[in-house]
């Protein structure tokens, strides 16, 4: 099998590669991997050297949106991963047009070329975040989309045009909806990266409002683990929810990278809360358990101590990130 990853040096696309070059997922052995990805800020080869050698792998720099380039690459390749996307809320509230040239524009030129040249499957990754904001109980896949941010609304989007092209072009595609993911190689912006690189250099790290927001923790290779199962056994014109089942307040996490770092609460900061934030989010992933065999296997706490030691450990990788982000 020969599958494009598009944004595969991102945070979750490496991860997926790294694990399928070292045969980790039932049904992908031996796969040839083509990674896709256009190195913006967050795109990283770093994140790719365990498995550069391999005969297996190959990268091209280059964007979704080239409409020529994806005419070069698609043809030949068996099975399309779909990661390559603007993700960070923050920077959708500051400014929303990338998000909408890459999320919404980028993944219709990539649904286009799959029919162009006859892909046999397509995996769309999006994010809970599409759902918008839930008080109690968790969304199953059927729920109606309510996004509450520019990113969420440009995922939304990309989520309808994906179905559209199962129900219109017959492509076998399914969709994933993930929980917060976290793990090592996370750019140093999202939440939990950035408060460990913090804190163990001394730096406060700001909590949004009270630290309320509730959020479901999924470690990432739980998620790229739930994402190979739905490429080679999940049903086409399916979406499937994928998540961690470790919810925690914003606040409860910050108190546990506090004590894994050795710091107080005298290292936070609050302030003022994100534009739109979303209180809480949940996802029931009981369809993806019963038809696929998935439950999530890293527990938190040792998946968090990890992160913690990893980034202690590789200041060499995400050092020059925040520099050149100025985060």
């Amino acid at each position: 099998m020969r599958i494009l990853v598009t944004g595969g040096a991102g945070f979750i696309g490496s991860n997926f590669v790294r694990h399928a070059i070292q045969n980790a997922y039932a049904g992908l052995e031996g796969a040839e991997i083509v990674v896709l990805d256009a190195l913006t800020y967050s795109g990283n080869p770093a994140n790719l050297e365990p498995i550069a050698d391999s005969p297996r792998y190959s990268f091209v720099h280059g964007d979704i949106r080239d409409n020529e380039l994806l005419d070069r690459l698609v043809p030949g390749v068996d099975a399309i991963v779909h990661f390559a996307a603007e993700s960070h809320v923050d920077r959708s509230v500051r400014d929303a047009s990338i998000f909408v040239e890459t999320n919404v524009v980028g993944t219709q030129r990539l649904l286009d070329a799959a029919v162009r040249h006859g892909t046999e499957r397509f995996v769309h990754v999006s994010t809970d975040e599409v759902y918008g904001s839930i008080s109690e109980g968790s969304w199953t896949e059927d729920h109606i989309l309510e996004p509450n941010s520019p990113y969420s609304a440009s995922k939304a989007s990309s989520d309808l045009l994906a179905r559209s092209y199962f129900r219109t072009h017959g492509l076998n595609l399914s969709i994933t909806r993930c929980s917060n993911n976290y793990g090592r190689y996370h750019f140093p912006e999202k939440l939990i990266p950035l408060f460990v690189t913090n804190l163990i250099d001394n730096i406060h790290v700001p909590l949004y409002g009270e630290g309320n927001n509730v959020r479901d923790w999924l470690h990432v290779d739980d998620h790229c683990r739930g994402i190979a199962m739905v490429l080679t056994r999940g049903r086409a014109g399916e979406t499937y929810n994928i998540g961690g089942g470790t919810e925690l307040t914003n606040r409860e996490l910050t108190g546990m990278l506090l004590e894994a770092t050795g710091k107080d609460w005298s290292y936070v900061d609050r302030v003022q809360d994100r534009l739109g934030h979303d209180l809480r989010y949940s996802v029931d992933i009981t369809k993806i358990s019963e038809e696929l065999g998935y439950e999530p296997g890293v527990p938190f706490a040792e998946g968090l101590a990890d992160v913690v030691r990893w980034y202690r450990d590789n200041r060499a990788w995400w050092e020059p990130l925040k520099e050149r982000a100025a985060l």
